[in-house]
């Protein structure tokens, strides 16, 4: 059985997750945890449930997702994975992260790729990685069929999609990718996004304002 746990980081609200199974094993995503007491409430949770990181993924590497790799990285000694063209957008963190209040912010330079169609294996469980280019060029969702789960990252929102006005970011991309990538999953997958509460592919294929069948924008 899939669980997910999540957990709301830094001034952006980030959403971070840990997914972890009957085995005990788990993988972290996106850990947007900058203070201490963030960092700590992260480490608690696994400790008290007893949990064995085994992975560090990234969906996309904008400044508020990646803010606690390094931490990640150090104390459970996990690569981190991201998709190879979200390389450049993770190197340039370290020459804006000042500017936007994280001054003891330090950059973790990604180890392992991951491409559309891999399987991201831990424990007793296998997620699919999708790319959903437009947000970021290298975004990424990872999607677990059995439970109908997803990751989404800033691509689909509950009433919205992610901003595209950043470098990398192109909004006739997103709206296609999240069409062809997203919306071709079952209406009742649940998707949990980087920002916000989670919402079901069915729902936003006819209400979102941007993508759904009566899009205003």
């Amino acid at each position: 059985m899939l669980n997910v746990q999540t957990f709301t980081f830094n001034p952006f609200q980030e959403n971070c997750y840990v997914l972890y199974d009957d085995t005990k094993e788990a993988v972290i995503i996106d850990p947007g945890c900058y203070a201490k007491e963030e960092q700590e409430t992260l480490k608690q949770f696994l400790q008290s449930n007893d949990l064995r990181p085994v992975r560090l993924l990234n969906t996309h590497c904008h400044i508020d997702h990646v803010l606690g790799n390094f931490f990640i990285n150090q104390n459970y000694g996990l690569p981190l994975e991201i998709h190879p063209k979200d390389e450049p957008v993770l190197m340039a963190v370290g020459s804006y992260a000042s500017n936007y209040g994280f001054p003891a912010y330090t950059p973790c330079k990604a180890e392992k790729y991951l491409e559309e169609g891999d399987k991201v294996t831990f424990g007793e469980t296998d997620l699919e990685v999708i790319w959903v280019p437009g947000h970021a060029p290298g975004h990424v969702v990872f999607y677990h069929p059995e439970s109908k789960t997803c990751i989404g990252g800033d691509t689909l929102f509950q009433g919205s999609i992610g901003r595209t006005d950043l470098p990398g970011g192109d909004h006739q991309t997103l709206l296609d990718a999240i069409k062809a990538k997203l919306f071709t999953l079952p209406d009742d997958v649940k998707v949990h996004p980087g920002h916000g509460p989670a919402t079901l592919i069915g729902h936003e294929k006819i209400h979102n304002p941007f993508v759904g069948k009566n899009a205003q924008f």
